[in-house]
């Protein structure tokens, strides 16, 4: 993809459940158009190293078992996008995951008249999904990535990368828990989907194709909803 330049600052959110490929996409999307992707769990993580207030906030909760509230994501984001780097746009990847966070979030752009320009959700067909995720493995050595299907190394059992004969799974990508987090996306994301329809920001696009094909629909859609 060309390299194209944002003519003014663009607040976009990609919805879809585990593996359905938002991080590769939203990566491809910052090297395209200069946005930065910001996740829920690089924020906290980051604000809770720096310090901030928002951050000794988060810590405190997290330090405890407790869940970090949505006033204290929020006032993170505040402090987030108000740092140079994001002057040209964002991409907000798990977050927000409910109507109320959706809503506050709106609040929040409207104190510095910024708006959601785009929401994106990734489709996908479920079965498929199960069938992806569920597959994958990684070389233990250098993390290059693998699958029983669509990814094999030349020489089993050998990565083709570093030669390293030690491959791990992660203990959730079996079948049952991918269809267990499919679900559970659905069940959460429904009211997302309804909301930023019925603002008329919601694009759809199909993400079971190749990556080059979802990340030139993906270019498509910013280009005409944040020129």
């Amino acid at each position: 993809m060309s390299t194209n330049v944002m003519t003014r600052p663009a607040v976009l959110i990609l919805l879809g459940p585990p593996g359905a490929g938002k991080g590769t996409q939203a990566r491809m999307l910052e090297d395209s158009f200069g946005l930065v992707q910001l996740s829920t769990g690089d924020l906290l993580r980051a604000a809770v190293a720096a310090g901030t207030e928002a951050g000794k906030a988060a810590k405190s909760v997290m330090e405890s078992g407790g869940l970090v509230s949505d006033e204290i994501v929020i006032a993170i984001l505040r402090d987030r996008l108000g740092e140079p780097d994001c002057a040209k746009g964002v991409i907000l990847d798990g977050f927000p995951r409910t109507a109320v966070q959706a809503e506050a979030l709106d609040a929040l752009l409207s104190e510095t008249g910024q708006k959601i320009n785009a929401a994106i959700s990734l489709e996908v067909d479920d079965d498929a999904m199960v069938t992806r995720v569920a597959g994958r493995y990684t070389c233990g050595g250098c993390g290059e990535g693998y699958h029983d299907t669509f990814k094999q190394p030349k020489v089993a059992g050998t990565c083709d990368k570093c030669g390293g004969t030690e491959m791990k799974r992660r203990a959730d990508d079996n079948a049952e828990t991918v269809a267990s987090r499919l679900a559970a996306y659905h069940e959460q994301t429904a009211p997302l989907i309804a909301y930023y329809d019925g603002k008329g920001v919601l694009q759809k696009i199909d993400a079971m194709g190749q990556i080059d094909a979802v990340a030139e629909g993906l270019a498509k859609i910013v280009k005409t909803a944040a020129p």
